[in-house]
């Protein structure tokens, strides 16, 4: 609906509700539509700048911090970030703002759950290995249902930014490099936290984020700029937030980046343009925290007052957390400096969404303390984080067939994470290490641990590093003495074990918000914990925690085998244990490309060709796009992932060399269990534009199929290829497929080169 649109519509309605009394807001019969515009005419235009007006509630250091009090929150108030876990707290907010102000508006309570609840997942990226979105939509129903009895209405989540840097911290929070995969997840997630009806129990509203570009900051530095050409935004950017938009998600949020030199948050074009006019979003846009404020700091506005205008006409409706809106929108609009139009606007989309909730009608909604019990961390959730957990763990290294581990060897756990409960990673506030196991609690309760042993090895990190959190700083601190006493422990337990199990990596507060590494290696403590033990047993396990791709060369030329677990969650520990016993086969495939080192970094596998590619094997040519002193290629690239059996993927074959608009192409492979039990394989298709009016990638993710096979057992995997999956940005700036040869390629990851080629002629 367009200002003149709205503003007629209100003086129609606050005519109507004027002559006739009926307060047709409070009518659950009546129209959504009919419902807003009612309670818009009502409201003065303070009440209208409450509601795009959001403040913070819980315990933390926010400016509007009320901690276990409710006497300071406005009964107006339209939202708040809501961090308490007490379904009472909420109801005694909530009982204020429908019973103590004059209209009587519920508060929208929002906060971020991005991997989990009470009950934790892996993290995004961790998730994003188990090439199942499906998966991840079970597990963003979980925890939509344990937000929703603790009283929250909205989930900052899915972030669904394409992330190619390994540096930057908040790549844990995504679920990888690839637009159409990333896209795929970022759909499922909201169907996760939505449902079909906002109004069901125990779904909450989804927000997309943070729109758009925030994971390319420059030199993967947070909070930087990010130069991004306008094709590389378009045909890479932008493709996984529209997915989340097109399934329906409520909310999208702003990032903190400039895109083409405008601060997004400021950015008519970004937001009103590609958002809402291109991708047909009509929710609720709201800022990221403080990113109306800092759009001063960018340097492109001069004061508060001027960030509020420009935020406004940008067309974000709530600012989260600056008090701009607040304090400069009512007398701008008595001023003449913005209209009133922009503020109904706003309004109108945020009362619609309260409206989809269900909350004029039951403003309580699921927040229920006996229901809480019943829901969190029960049975169902943990099994369900297990499963999660398991299938999103990728096997890296396997020499000699080391794992699985027979339960009867003489083993060594060692490393700082052998008793570490601190296994969620970011962004899992409402978590709590309590009701996380151990991983030797996880072992001793799968096997006789008669002949094994437990050691710490080292801490975390060494004694001169310190790293703060969210009001949280690292736990441990430990003399060079007591260094030396559990390094030594460690290393007479590696001597006579005849399997070292090292569960090592980045402490959970190294990776996330505010968490950039120019280096991103293992922590140099344990660094030394790995070479001393290495020494003295060659058969050393690594099990890997971490939140992003780190530069692991040291540790696999000093292990047989090598484990990502990521930060795993509530049940990493116990889904560690049916891994390297054997009782579930890894079968995750990396989302994002390790690199060789960090010179390499951005690294991803759909890159441009160039016109002087490296060949490999001809190193001696100079005069190529290559490195003197490294491979080009990452260590481990995308799709890649072991498991305990292999598997041969047979040539491709197509049904047909020409492929037409209304037509479709079938390109198939056999897959055989080559091992010696049964696993799971991803298979997974690429296709390369061969020449197009625009450089096109090397290669394209556009589908994947996984399988399960005993040994010896064979299947063939078809996949149908469409028109639309060529589809780019072309030299027109059109979105179209162009004539001419396409290659196929069908394997195991990303560097397959098993293909075969078609023509499209349209």
């Amino acid at each position: 609906m367009n200002r003149k649109a709205i503003a007629l519509w209100l003086l129609v309605a606050a005519g109507l509700a004027g002559c006739s009394g009926r307060e047709v807001y409070k009518d659950p019969a009546a129209e959504v539509e009919d419902r807003v515009e009612d309670l818009l005419g009502r409201m003065t235009l303070e009440e209208k700048v409450m509601q795009v007006t959001q403040w913070t509630y819980g315990k933390n250091m926010n400016v509007n911090n009320v901690e276990s009090e409710t006497k300071a929150v406005s009964p107006m108030i339209g939202s708040l970030l809501y961090r308490s876990t007490s379904p009472a707290y909420y109801n005694r907010i909530q009982r204020k703002a429908v019973e103590e102000s004059r209209l009587g508006i519920p508060i929208l309570c929002g906060f971020d759950v991005i991997h989990g609840y009470r009950t934790i997942f892996p993290i995004p990226l961790g998730q994003g290995a188990t090439f199942e979105p499906e998966l991840s939509e079970k597990c963003a129903a979980v925890a939509a249902k344990e937000a929703a009895v603790s009283g929250l209405h909205v989930t900052f989540a899915p972030m669904t930014d394409l992330v190619r840097d390994a540096r930057w911290g908040r790549v844990m929070e995504s679920t990888g490099e690839d637009p159409y995969l990333n896209g795929l997840f970022c759909a499922g997630m909201v169907r996760g936290f939505q449902g079909d009806d906002l109004k069901e129990p125990y779904k909450i509203a989804s927000c997309v984020k943070h729109f758009a570009g925030y994971g390319a900051p420059t030199a993967g530095r947070d909070y930087n700029t990010v130069e991004l050409s306008e094709h590389t935004f378009r045909d890479f950017y932008l493709p996984s937030y529209k997915a989340g938009i097109d399934a329906g998600a409520a909310m999208v949020m702003t990032s903190f980046n400039t895109v083409n030199g405008v601060p997004a948050t400021g950015n008519k074009k970004l937001m009103r343009g590609i958002l809402r006019d291109e991708m047909g979003f009509d929710g609720v846009l709201i800022s990221d925290w403080a990113a109306i404020e800092e759009i001063i700091y960018h340097g492109y506005c001069a004061d508060r007052e001027e960030a509020a205008v420009r935020s406004a006409e940008a067309g974000v409706d709530i600012d989260m957390m600056t008090g701009i809106y607040c304090e400069n929108l009512c007398r701008l609009v008595r001023e003449g400096k913005i209209s009133e139009d922009l503020i109904d606007e706003s309004c109108m989309r945020i009362l619609e969404l309260k409206n989809k909730l269900g909350l004029f009608e039951n403003p309580y909604k699921d927040a229920d303390e006996t229901k809480e019990k019943e829901v969190i961390l029960c049975k169902e959730h943990r099994d369900l984080a297990r499963e999660a957990a398991r299938k999103s763990f990728v096997l890296l290294k396997n020499e000699e067939k080391i794992l699985p581990l027979g339960k009867e060897k003489k083993i060594a756990w060692v490393g700082p994470y052998v008793h570490s409960r601190n296994l969620m990673g970011a962004w899992s506030f409402i978590g709590d290490a309590k009701d996380v196991t151990n991983l030797e609690e996880a072992v001793k309760a799968q096997a006789d641990t008669t002949n094994m042993s437990f050691h710490a090895g080292s801490p975390m990190l060494g004694s001169d590093i310190r790293l703060e959190g969210f009001g949280e700083a690292m736990e441990q601190s430990h003399t060079p003495e007591e260094e030396e006493a559990m390094l030594l422990e460690a290393v007479n337990a590696a001597k006579e074990a005849e399997v070292v199990v090292l569960a090592i990596g980045e402490d959970r507060l190294q990776s996330g918000e505010a968490t950039s590494n120019a280096n991103i290696r293992i922590p140099e403590i344990q660094q030394r914990l790995l070479e001393r033990v290495s020494e003295v047993n060659e058969n050393v396990v690594v099990v890997l925690f971490n939140g992003r791709p780190l530069d692991l060369r040291d540790v696999v030329s000093k292990a047989k085998a090598v484990l990502e677990v990521w930060m795993p969650g509530t049940e990493g520990a116990n889904a560690i244990a049916d891994v390297v016993f054997g009782t579930y086969a890894p079968s995750g495939k990396l989302t994002m490309s390790f690199p060789y080192s960090v010179g390499q970094v951005p690294v991803h596998y759909n890159e441009y060709s160039t016109g002087r590619p490296h060949v490999p094997g001809k190193d001696k040519d100079r005069f190529r796009s290559k490195y003197l002193d490294i491979p080009n290629a990452p260590l481990f690239p995308f799709g890649y992932g072991l498991g305990y059996t292999s598997f041969a993927i047979s040539d491709v074959k197509l049904d047909k060399a020409e492929l037409g608009m209304e037509d479709e192409i079938k390109a198939s492979v056999t897959v055989k269990n080559t091992g010696d039990t049964k696993g799971t394989e991803t298979v997974q298709l690429y296709i390369h534009d061969v020449a197009a009016s625009v450089v096109r990638p090397v290669k394209e993710l556009k589908d994947f199929c996984k399988v399960t096979l005993q040994p010896g057992e064979e299947t063939e995997v078809i996949f149908k290829i469409t028109e639309e999956e060529l589809r780019f940005l072309t030299e027109n700036e059109r979105v179209e497929s162009e004539n001419g040869a396409f290659e196929v390629f069908i394997g195991s990851d990303s560097t397959t080169e098993n293909k075969a080629e078609f023509v499209l002629k349209k």
